[in-house]
């Protein structure tokens, strides 16, 4: 039972209905056990593929005229056996899902209960070891209707964490309280309607709103994360609010600066970029008499290291979000949710993305690229200040990204020089170019008379089994360099 949900519309908003549709069934007093987990079996079923997040099985209700005629129904005393019907019901159904009978007097005291029935949500719902569907108005075994059962799967896969409700029992004329639409607009240069429900239209049509089943309106995850004006509104996912924190030193001990972007994504991107380059951003100065202002490290890196934790982020973590902390000598980015890629394959493995459509509007927008190669700007960004490549991490339940930044070569990490090495190779091959002892001089800003210091770090890297030489039988000057998985 959703606790701010108005039932007594629902049940009107239902009856407005021609007649009975394969997400919801009126009765009056059959209350048969075995029927009833028929029911919620098809309902459930038919639920998802109806588009609607629950189904309805509704007593009080003339299936034919749907007027209210009230039931003598009483499911807190309902029995079967020497069980309660409601956990009689619960046991028989699998995979298990969180079923309510609500008790409603709005209608002149006619009693009416409604059963709420959650969608079928990663395998279809079975009841005493069969699975149902409503054909029509007519309950059937899925097994008939093979057709029926290809799409309920396929829509397993089609239901992602962004598609799941942040907010709902909303009025067109408080929506605005919690979206910022005019931002929508205005980022992609198009004309404003000029009515709040022109607005609410387009938002339906992006699935940033869903028009709810008693007429209210919900905002999914998807449309709260992109244009809420305050993500502690919505606290299923107010832990998803990009969190930037700086601090003095590099330990943990002390912070300078902690700021949580409590707006959307869409509108708070370039607000959170723009912090941390100010916080990154040295001293002014003059060179060939154009005054600079230089960062420590790269913005195109930056902005692709927030972009990325923002569409790789797991939404089904509870808890935490995307992390941003900013330490004198590195970055870490981090967010929840496992790296879906092998570590060392994340230049050249196909694009995986978690939130497609969160991606897809991103992408729309241009805070994210359109190819996946997130990763591979933002080694463009470090190697243009010939800083190590990204560090990348990740374990069960999270991933994070490490812009690492030193004073001058010689004081990299034996680590920071192979793993760069490695990650310039990959990117060269991918370009049809294996690299050579020149491209790497140049990858890591070392002068021509040092290219001795680089011949070691290539060994390393061959002894490390991270890179392999192109063709043994060329000379020294000549050899060329390819990935180990080349």
């Amino acid at each position: 039972m959703r606790t701010d949900y108005d039932y007594i519309a629902l049940v009107d908003y239902l009856r407005s209905y021609d007649s009975e549709e394969e997400w919801f069934e009126f009765k009056v007093d059959n209350i048969n056990p075995e029927r009833i987990g028929e029911y919620i079996s098809a309902l459930s079923n038919s639920a998802l593929l109806s588009d609607h997040p629950f189904g309805y099985l509704i007593w009080g209700i003339d299936d034919s005229t749907h007027e209210v005629v009230g039931t003598s129904f009483n499911p807190g005393i309902a029995k079967k056996g020497n069980l309660e019907l409601l956990n009689w019901l619960a046991l028989q159904i699998v995979p298990r899902i969180v079923i309510d009978f609500i008790e409603l007097d709005g209608w002149n005291g006619k009693h009416v209960v409604v059963l709420e029935i959650p969608a079928a949500s990663s395998a279809p719902v079975r009841f005493h070891g069969t699975e149902y569907i409503r054909v029509g108005s007519n309950i059937q075994e899925l097994s008939k209707y093979p057709e029926h059962e290809r799409e309920l799967w396929r829509r397993f896969d089609r239901f992602p964490a962004e598609m799941r409700i942040a907010k709902s029992g909303l009025r067109v004329g408080n929506l605005n309280e919690f979206l910022v639409f005019d931002a929508y607009f205005i980022m992609q240069d198009l004309p404003m309607p000029l009515s709040i429900e022109g607005m609410v239209d387009r938002f339906i049509e992006e699935k940033f709103i869903i028009k709810a089943d008693n007429g209210t309106y919900s905002i999914t995850v998807l449309g709260a994360l992109l244009f809420a004006r305050n993500l502690l509104d919505f606290p299923s996912i107010a832990s998803k609010a990009i969190r930037v924190i700086s601090y003095s030193r590099d330990s943990r001990i002390e912070a300078l600066s902690d700021v949580t972007a409590k707006e959307g994504y869409a509108i708070s991107f370039d607000q959170i970029c723009n912090r941390i380059y100010d916080i990154i951003r040295v001293p002014e100065v003059i060179r060939g008499g154009r005054r600079e202002e230089p960062m420590l490290f790269p913005a195109v890196s930056i902005r692709e290291l927030v972009g990325n934790l923002l569409i790789h982020q797991d939404l089904s973590i509870a808890g935490s979000g995307p992390l941003v902390e900013l330490f004198p000598s590195r970055i870490e980015g981090s967010n929840p949710g496992a790296l879906l890629v092998p570590r060392d394959r994340i230049i050249d493995a196909p694009p995986r993305v978690r939130n497609e459509a969160l991606a897809a509007f991103l992408r729309r927008i241009r805070i994210c690229e359109e190819r996946g190669s997130g990763f591979d700007r933002m080694e463009e960004g470090m190697a243009s200040m010939h800083l190590p490549s990204p560090l990348v991490e990740s374990g069960f339940d999270f991933t994070r990204v490490k812009l690492l930044r030193y004073d001058d070569f010689s004081s990299w990490m034996n680590e920071d020089r192979i793993r760069t090495c490695y990650i310039s190779t990959c990117l060269k091959y991918i370009e049809s170019v294996p690299v050579s002892n020149a491209i790497l001089r140049e990858r890591f800003g070392i002068d021509e008379k040092n290219s001795a210091v680089v011949s070691r770090i290539v060994k390393e890297a061959i002894d490390d089994n991270r890179i392999k030489l192109l063709d043994a039988s060329t000379g020294p000057k000549s050899r060329r360099y390819v990935p180990y998985w080349a």
